[in-house]
C-alpha cells in the first residue's frame, strides 16, 4: 500500500470535478480523457503543459482503469480534473478490496508477472486516496503534479 494511502468515507462532490462520459472503460480511452482535460486546462490558462508530468498522469490513469478491469470487475465511475498545480484521477470499482503491493517473486523464487501497477501509482502520485463508496465497491484518487 502507498504510504500516502487513506481509506475515508465518500466525500461531497466537488463543483470543479468532471465526470467524464461516456464512461471510459477502457485504458486508453481514461488516457485520452486525461490529455483532454489538462489540454484544456492549458490553453485556458495559456501556461504551457509539461510534457513529463502530462505522461506521469496518463500512466497513472493508464494503471488504475487497468487494476479496475483485472481487479475490480471493471470501471464504475472515472473522473478527472486540473486543481492547483495536479491531475487528479478518481476511477471507481465494484470491489472492496484495497490494492496492496505484491512482491515480485513467489515463496520459491519464480518471478510473477505483473503487479508494477500499483508502485507505479504510489511512487509517482503525491496524493492517493482510497474511499469506501456507500452503494459498494471503492474509488481510488491520486494526484499527480503536473509540474
Amino acid at each position: 500500500m502507498c504510504d500516502e494511502h487513506r481509506t475515508e468515507a465518500a466525500p461531497e462532490l466537488s463543483v470543479a470535478r468532471r465526470r467524464v462520459r461516456p464512461r471510459p472503460s477502457k485504458p486508453a480511452e481514461a488516457r485520452r480523457a486525461v490529455e483532454r482535460v489538462v489540454s484544456e486546462r492549458c490553453r485556458a490558462t495559456h501556461t504551457p503543459c509539461d510534457a513529463q508530468a502530462l505522461s506521469d498522469a496518463l500512466l497513472v490513469a493508464s494503471e488504475l482503469t487497468t487494476n479496475a478491469i483485472l481487479h475490480g470487475g471493471g470501471v464504475t465511475d472515472f473522473r478527472v480534473t486540473v486543481e492547483g498545480r495536479g491531475v487528479c484521477v478518481s476511477v471507481s470499482d465494484g470491489s472492496a478490496e484495497v490494492p496492496v503491493a505484491k512482491a515480485p517473486v513467489d515463496p520459491h523464487g519464480r518471478w510473477r508477472p505483473g503487479g508494477h501497477g500499483w508502485p507505479i501509482v504510489c511512487r509517482l502520485a503525491r496524493d492517493v486516496r482510497v474511499t469506501d463508496l456507500p452503494s459498494g465497491g471503492k474509488c481510488i484518487t491520486a494526484v499527480v503534479p503536473l509540474s
